[in-house]
């Protein structure tokens, strides 16, 4: 049965309110293959990134270590031409 607090505020009832908020720091770059063109900018900014033999990224699990492996996660995120990293 839901409340009136869960009408004001559904994204509490959820749970998922610190997601909304930004809070939940993801610590995998994952890349999706169906939207990746190959254009290479996460190989040329990552570290763990490679390229395969079509150029499409192979992602290491540690390529976001740290604040500093956040911040140029993020970057390489807003920087993907077709949009197809993300943080998990």
């Amino acid at each position: 049965m839901s409340t009136q607090a869960d009408h004001d505020n559904p994204a509490e009832a959820t749970g998922h309110t610190s997601r909304r908020l930004g809070l939940v720091r993801a610590s995998r770059l994952a890349v999706d293959r169906v939207a990746c063109t190959g254009h290479g900018v996460c190989a040329q900014l990552l570290d763990g990134v490679t390229l395969d033999e079509w150029g499409y990224p192979v992602i290491a699990p540690e390529t976001v270590e740290g604040p500093q492996g956040h911040a140029v996660a993020e970057t390489a995120i807003r920087l993907c031409p077709a949009r197809a990293l993300y943080l998990r």
